[in-house]
């Protein structure tokens, strides 16, 4: 894509109302733009970043033989009226012109319920399970932290069927792995941690948590083993010793980016979804939750990976995979060396920014820290048939052929 045509611009200056590092690089960089509090739209760059980790999250939860579906945003009082959980202080509800009543859906236990009472009858229906990527809305009173607490945002949840208790623990566990698959592609480095289970059930409940000074939980962990708890259940304080193992207890703030529940039969059985088993009788089916939020990965990934410059992106996740930068030049070679290896890249399916703006080089140069693009590319008159390439995260640069970087992009 050139740069020239992008819908968005950089901007000159961050944003004076945001506090969170997240939002302004994402604001200042073109990314997203806020619209109220806690309420972004994401734009092109944003968007090229969070199909790649839609992309990510759908290959693991299809490997896992979970399958896509897509469940209203707008849900009727109804379903929240038989879980009991109409009137909650997340839930946005009013009446439409026809005097019916709604909640923007800020999670979809209820809803994937109703539906599975037409499908599930059998202990040969189950196990079973499935997922969504879509647009959540929570009445959040401290939206302030750009990405990571939201009004709206987007949130992968699946849900599974089960015959047992047990069935139910083997699924969980196979879903922290996916988990763990998951973030570790996207370059996370998170901890499992235990927690409490909130609105969703009384037993303890899991999350993946990022640790960086920036999060809003505290953690309790172990430094030798793979003890580590939300600080509102920890048995012990940072300074102590471990429960398990008795080596030294830390706390550091986290970011919670993703988080797994048994629900067992909460949603079940006031929505009377049962099964048959082999004997003949009738129970109730066992059930579990699991949510990551790809929005609040975007924010995490800029918090974690940033410097004073900007924005610094794993490949993973990145817009475009690099950016080639055409210097302004009084020398037509320039912009022809330019676009032939801007359209060698593109033949070659090189995902590629070509910033061919007629605006100065410092100019360029900050706005490609800014990006953070994995790869910088320069051609210039001081460059001549070849190309200063430099890597987002590295301070050296180096000449190389248009033939060798593209052998080092594919």
């Amino acid at each position: 894509m050139k740069q020239s045509k992008l819908f968005t611009k950089t901007a000159k200056t961050f944003p004076s109302e945001e506090e969170a590092v997240n939002a302004k690089l994402l604001i200042k960089g073109g990314y997203i733009r806020k619209m109220s509090a806690g309420i972004y739209s994401y734009l092109p760059l944003a968007r090229r970043a969070l199909d790649k980790i839609n992309a990510i999250i759908r290959e693991e939860m299809n490997a896992i033989g979970a399958q896509e579906v897509s469940l209203p945003a707008l849900v009727a009082k109804e379903y929240w009226d038989r879980s009991r959980r109409w009137h909650t202080d997340v839930a946005y509800e009013f009446k439409s012109p026809f005097g019916e009543e709604f909640a923007l859906g800020w999670t979809h236990e209820e809803v994937v319920t109703a539906i599975a009472t037409n499908f599930i009858s059998s202990y040969k229906d189950l196990p079973t399970a499935a997922y969504q990527i879509q647009t959540k809305f929570r009445a959040e009173p401290r939206a302030k932290s750009g990405l990571l607490r939201g009004r709206e945002f987007l949130m992968k949840d699946l849900y599974s069927f089960h015959a047992s208790k047990e069935d139910l623990d083997r699924y969980y566990q196979k879903v922290i792995g996916t988990y763990k698959k998951i973030l570790k592609r996207l370059s996370l480095d998170a901890k499992l941690v235990e927690a409490a289970g909130g609105a969703f059930t009384e037993d303890y409940t899991h999350e993946f948590q990022v640790l960086t000074p920036v999060g809003e939980d505290v953690i309790v962990y172990c430094t030798a083993c793979d003890y580590a708890q939300n600080k509102e259940i920890a048995l012990v304080r940072g300074g102590h010793r471990c429960p398990k193992c008795g080596a030294e207890v830390k706390e550091e703030n986290g970011i919670e980016v993703a988080n797994v529940f048994r629900l067992g039969t909460r949603y079940s059985e006031p929505f009377d979804l049962k099964f048959t088993n082999a004997k003949g009788d009738q129970q109730p089916v066992i059930m579990g939750s699991y949510g990551i939020g790809p929005t609040r990965v975007l924010g995490t990934l800029v918090e974690v990976f940033h410097d004073d410059r900007g924005i610094i992106w794993p490949e993973a996740v990145a817009p475009f995979k690099i950016h080639l930068l055409e210097l302004k030049s009084e020398e037509v070679s320039v912009r022809k060396n330019a676009e032939k290896v801007y359209k060698q890249f593109e033949k070659a399916g090189v995902e590629v920014l070509y910033d061919d703006r007629d605006i100065s080089a410092g100019e360029k140069f900050a706005d490609a820290d800014l990006l953070g693009i994995p790869w910088r590319a320069v051609v210039s008159e001081k460059t001549g048939a070849q190309i200063e390439l430099k890597a987002r995260n590295s301070k050296n640069t180096k000449l190389v052929s248009p033939e060798e970087l593209l052998k080092k992009l594919q």
